[in-house]
C-alpha cells in the first residue's frame, strides 16, 4: 500500500481488543485509500446498539492506537459506525441483536416473507408474521434465509406482535420460564 496506512487485518487486530473491552466487536474495516486524506471506516456492533457517547469513545481509543502505528502515515479520517439498518442480516447473531425488529426475508424458495424477529439459536430464528388477522410464529431455518433486512418502522407494533417476539423457539415465555427456574 504505498499511503502507509495499516491493512484492514492490521487494524482489526489492533483495534479488536480494545472494541471488545467496551462491549462490541468489529463487523467490518474499510480503508478507502481514493479519498483525500484517505479514510479508514471501523463499523461496530454489540448486542446493543453502540449509542453516540460509545461512537465517541471508541473512535477517540481507536484514534490514539492507530496513531501509535508507524505505518499510519501522516493523515487519515477516521470513522467509527455501527453497521445500520440497511446492513443485511447474515448470521444468527445479527438476528439475535434484530430481535423485537420487523425484517423483510427473503427465502431459498424464491417466497418473501415479512415479520418480527423473536428468539434466535445457531440455526433458526423465529419470525412473527401476520397472517391476516391472526399472528402466527414461524420458525426459519437460517439455511433457508437467502436475504433479510430491518424494515424502517413509522408506527409502534402492536402489544401482540411484541409479546410473541419474546417467547422461545420452544413457544415457552422467556420472563415466565425465568422466574419458574429462580
Amino acid at each position: 500500500m504505498t499511503t502507509g496506512l495499516p491493512s484492514q487485518t492490521q487494524v482489526i487486530e489492533l483495534l479488536g481488543g480494545e472494541f471488545a473491552r467496551a462491549g462490541f466487536e468489529i463487523e467490518d474495516v474499510v480503508i478507502d485509500t481514493r479519498a483525500r486524506p484517505p479514510r479508514i471506516t471501523v463499523v461496530a456492533d454489540g448486542d446493543t446498539a453502540p449509542d453516540l457517547d460509545t461512537i465517541a469513545a471508541l473512535s477517540r481509543s481507536a484514534s490514539a492506537l492507530l496513531d501509535g502505528l508507524d505505518n499510519a502515515g501522516d493523515r487519515y479520517v477516521l470513522e467509527v459506525s455501527s453497521p445500520g439498518v440497511e446492513r443485511p442480516l447474515t448470521s444468527a447473531k445479527h438476528f439475535r441483536r434484530a430481535r423485537g425488529r420487523k425484517v423483510e426475508a427473503t427465502l431459498s424458495d424464491g417466497s418473501r416473507l415479512t415479520g418480527r424477529v423473536g428468539e434466535t439459536c445457531e440455526d433458526a430464528v423465529a419470525l412473527v408474521v401476520r397472517d391476516g388477522r391472526s399472528l402466527t410464529v414461524r420458525e426459519i431455518p437460517l439455511a433457508e434465509i437467502v436475504n433479510a433486512v430491518v424494515q424502517v418502522e413509522f408506527s409502534p407494533p402492536s402489544r401482540a406482535e411484541l409479546d410473541l417476539a419474546v417467547k422461545d423457539l420452544a413457544g415457552t415465555d422467556r420472563a415466565r420460564r425465568t422466574e419458574a427456574e429462580a
